[in-house]
């Protein structure tokens, strides 16, 4: 049996005749940059998400770095991001001269922890980005009061959780990426809403803020060749929102899928007492960008290797903290040790997840998995 770790291709079979004509089109009409069906898309996920604005970009790395050119953060500035995600996240931060402070993240949800986020604060913090890690938002109502009370923004980092919703105390909700001042995803193609190359997009409710974010993307102009801003060039081209268009429609029940999938590997790994299983906030529904265990006793390398054997996919995300990286060396003290941070990067493993998983897939994976453990 071939299991995929994420299974595009099956999924773009059942969409091919749409995606195929729409890229014909974009063929027959040469509108390949900033072309009708870029705005197109645009109005469609501005209307899916409740967003005043989406500004469409080249990929989730860019989005990040124009969101942060946008708010005007200068030099030495301090922006709170969590020690265990993705790279991207700190990466621009430093790339534009300001200092990232990683901060640890709760072991139940992999979010970060609004204690450390609200300790970490002094007289140079500008903003804060919460990453809602493997599909689930981080405690969103709580940040926002944390920013509120020291007057800084908030930027979203929703690569993973596109489609999920915050669930507010007085049960009102709002989609990930709309919460904050910004919002910022990615469509790289094994993402919930990917894409067939690279493409991102950014989120704001803010009129003004909008149209900075609309003109830094674009050379810093709105009219061409006067230019406002000091921009970048940073544009979705018009064959990936064919590809965004068609899928779009979809995403609810892409999202249904990946928690059906979810559903089953949780019933199968309930007995098996090394093995966490994702824990689901009472604040947030869960997306399953990823399905993330926590494997206990130190037994991750030993059941990753198991599972290589048996060529079921896996992955690690992540093993290495940010603060223990090489490139961040400079941004970290000898002594900096986050707990549930190093403890993550110790135990977590990802199991294949992804739309097309079946029940005879999800059989197999989950029967290998705890033979591991019976052996």
């Amino acid at each position: 049996m071939q299991i995929q770790l994420v299974d595009v291709h099956t999924q773009y079979l059942k969409i091919k005749d749409e995606i195929d004509s729409g890229i014909q089109e974009v063929l027959d009409t040469t509108a390949f940059i900033n072309g009708p069906r870029v705005k197109r898309f645009q109005k469609e996920l501005e209307a899916y998400l409740g967003v005043k604005h989406v500004i469409p970009c080249a990929n989730g790395t860019d989005a990040l770095q124009i969101a942060m050119m946008g708010l005007g953060l200068k030099p030495g500035d301090e922006v709170i991001v969590p020690a265990f995600t993705y790279v991207a996240t700190a990466e621009v931060i430093a790339l534009l001269g300001l200092t990232p402070v990683m901060v640890d993240v709760d072991l139940d949800t992999f979010n970060v922890n609004t204690e450390s986020v609200a300790a970490a604060i002094t007289s140079r913090t500008r903003a804060i980005v919460p990453v809602h890690l493997y599909g689930q938002s981080a405690d969103m109502e709580a940040i926002m009061n944390i920013a509120s009370a020291h007057e800084l923004y908030v930027i979203e980092d929703n690569a993973q959780a596109i489609g999920a919703d915050y669930i507010y105390k007085n049960g009102e909700r709002a989609k990930t990426g709309t919460i904050g001042h910004i919002g910022c995803t990615s469509f790289y193609p094994s993402k919930n809403l990917g894409c067939y190359g690279d493409g991102g997009a950014i989120m704001t409710q803010d009129d003004e803020l909008g149209d900075v974010l609309h003109k830094i993307a674009n050379h810093g102009q709105s009219v061409r060749y006067y230019h406002d801003l000091v921009g970048c060039n940073s544009r979705l081209d018009s064959i990936q929102a064919v590809v965004l268009s068609a899928k779009l429609p979809h995403l609810d029940e892409y999202c249904d899928a990946r928690r059906k999938a979810a559903d089953y590997y949780d019933a199968a790994f309930a007995e098996v007492p090394a093995l966490i299983t994702p824990y689901r906030a009472p604040y947030s529904t869960h997306v399953f960008h990823q399905y993330t265990l926590r494997v206990t006793d130190g037994q991750r390398e030993a059941l990753k290797s198991y599972l290589d054997e048996h060529r079921i996919p896996n992955m690690i995300y992540y093993p290495v903290p940010l603060y223990k990286q090489k490139a961040f060396a400079p941004y970290a003290g000898s002594t900096t040790y986050l707990p549930n941070t190093e403890l993550l990067c110790k135990e977590v493993i990802s199991l294949p997840m992804h739309t097309e998983l079946d029940e005879k897939q999800l059989e197999y994976i989950s029967r290998h998995v705890i033979s591991f453990f019976r052996k």
